[in-house]
């Protein structure tokens, strides 16, 4: 099973609940880094594409392979690395649950006006700046919005990805993203009457973020597994708001 630790920001003093995080291994089992619960966790200040990965082997098939680092965003703005116990082999954990079976007959009139759930969201693992694209597509497409397509290049607009209802601007860097980068995403959703989303790496400097909640931009951060986090209003709003 899956490991839970306390882990306390550096910076704020909170604590939070971590579950460690389950990846699936190319024999087809699950798992799940094995956490150091006793060692303290790190506060991100610059990232290294090295330095964000881990080696675990296995438990069951004795394969190593290489998974993100685990990391945690803290309220406060901190974005934590959770340790892992370098040299230890994975936790074995159980296999996800399957749906269950969907019933059959008529839906009552209520159900039916019910929206639809969305499906559980399948990140793509970020290994290179154009993954970093393709992640954010994925989030997008995840959302609800239609038609989106992934630039090669950045242009000079700096809209990594479009649609008809959306653009987005991914910042793969290591280093956060600026006020500059949350101004011009803006206008380029204000000239083509869409909606304007962020998505970066290496988080955001404070006055990006409160630009941001100005222009009510939503903002994203990107971990290393694909997977966005919300952190602003105007995201967890992007996220409620069905399409």
């Amino acid at each position: 099973m899956a490991e839970r630790v306390l882990v306390r920001c550096p910076v704020c003093r909170r604590e939070h609940s971590y579950t460690a995080p389950v990846y699936p291994c190319g024999c087809g089992a699950p798992v799940a880094l094995p956490l150091l619960s006793s060692a303290a966790a790190i506060q991100v200040r610059h990232r290294t594409w090295a330095g964000s990965w881990i080696s675990v082997r296995c438990p069951t098939c004795g394969r190593v392979d290489e998974w993100p680092q685990p990391e945690l965003g803290c309220g406060c703005g901190t974005t934590l690395r959770v340790p892992v116990a370098r040299g230890r082999t994975g936790v074995a954990a159980p296999p996800a649950e399957e749906p269950a079976p969907t019933p059959t007959g008529p839906e009552p009139a209520s159900a039916a006006r019910a929206p639809v759930p969305r499906p559980p969201f399948r990140p793509v693992t970020i290994r290179t700046a154009h993954d970093a694209k393709l992640a954010a597509a994925q989030y997008l497409r995840w959302l609800g919005f239609e038609g989106i397509r992934v630039a090669e290049r950045t242009p000079a607009s700096g809209v990594d990805v479009r649609g008809p209802s959306v653009v987005a601007h991914v910042d793969p860097s290591t280093s956060p993203a600026g006020v500059r980068d949350v101004e011009t995403l803006w206008l380029n959703g204000l000239n083509d009457s869409v909606a304007a989303v962020c998505f970066a790496l290496a988080g955001y400097l404070r006055e990006a973020r409160a630009r941001a909640d100005e222009l009510r931009v939503p903002l994203f951060v990107l971990d290393l597994t694909g997977a966005p986090r919300a952190v602003n209003d105007a995201a967890e709003h992007l996220i409620r708001t069905p399409r």
